[in-house]
Order: C-alpha cells, then sequence, then structure tokens
C-alpha cells in the first residue's frame, strides 16, 4: 500500500491530499528514510511523522484498504 493511502486509511493523517502534502515537503520518513506519496509500505516499517515543532514515530503491524474508525488503531503502534 502507497504511504499517502496508509496515512489516510490509518487516520494518521486526516485527508490523502494532506498526507501527499506532508510526504512532498519531505515530513514523512519510513525506516529513516525520506518518503515519496507513493512509496510502498509493508508491516514492520517504522513511520515518522513530523507535525510542527513534534515528531511522531509509528511502526505499521498491518495493512488494509478499509478499516473502520475503531479498527484503523489497530494498524499500527506509537513507539
Amino acid at each position: 500500500m502507497r504511504i499517502d493511502k496508509f496515512l489516510k486509511v490509518s487516520r494518521l493523517i486526516k485527508r490523502r491530499t494532506l498526507a501527499n502534502e506532508a510526504c512532498e515537503q519531505e515530513r514523512v520518513k519510513i525506516n529513516g528514510k525520506t518518503a515519496k506519496p507513493g512509496t510502498d509500505i509493508k508491516v514492520g516499517d517504522v513511520i515518522e511523522i513530523q507535525f510542527g515543532n513534534s515528531n511522531t514515530k509509528v511502526e505499521v503491524t498491518s495493512i488494509s484498504e478499509h478499516v473502520s474508525k475503531a479498527e484503523s488503531k489497530e494498524m499500527y503502534i506509537i513507539k
């Protein structure tokens, strides 16, 4: 799954366009490397997202195309 879609489906970022912008502004890293919006992710990858002055670091635990709001929190573990 693409990183921009994962961020939207997992509800880490509200909209896919915002996830795209965050990737293009080099605020998203996968396993320490800057991610482009089309970068594929897999289970076990560590994603770092910079929101202003704060950083969020999560590990991908599952990938799914469609999930409910309650299930979206099970797609990652905050580190």
